[in-house]
């Protein structure tokens, strides 16, 4: 059996890259890239925090933050697809723009205070270049 010498100082950089070539934000990324009416994307849970440096087991699933106001069956769909396509579960969780705005309730909170990953999104990149 072969095993990765974790002490070495290129299996870290190496593994982020193949994550962000092949794992969840890609995958998500690409799944999501065409709704309509999504102001943001990002991961959140165990995920975002293994992927921000946290310890603990490999996460069964990948918890998906939608904010905006796109057509609830396209989300699940999109869900759905990128759970074939990650042979994990992906949970979504939607927000309007207003209601992530003014949230004050205990898990908006917490989603605030823990790691998250921002995923680019096609309108947000749209904006970018306008305002340039």
């Amino acid at each position: 059996m072969v095993t990765a010498n974790d002490q070495n100082p290129y299996v870290e950089p190496l593994a982020q890259l193949v994550l962000m070539a092949f794992g969840p934000p890609l995958v998500i990324g690409e799944e999501f890239a065409h709704l309509e009416g999504v102001e943001s994307i990002h991961i959140y849970g165990s995920w975002a925090s293994r992927y921000d440096g946290t310890t603990g087991p490999t996460p069964n699933d990948v918890d998906v933050l939608v904010i905006g106001t796109p057509n609830r069956d396209a989300v699940y769909d999109a869900a759905r697809r990128s759970q074939q396509r990650l042979g994990r579960e992906v949970n979504v969780t939607q927000r309007t723009t207003e209601q992530w705005e003014s949230a004050s309730d205990g898990f908006s909170q917490q989603l605030r205070a823990s790691p998250m990953v921002d995923l680019p999104y096609p309108s947000q990149d749209a904006e970018m270049e306008q305002g340039q």
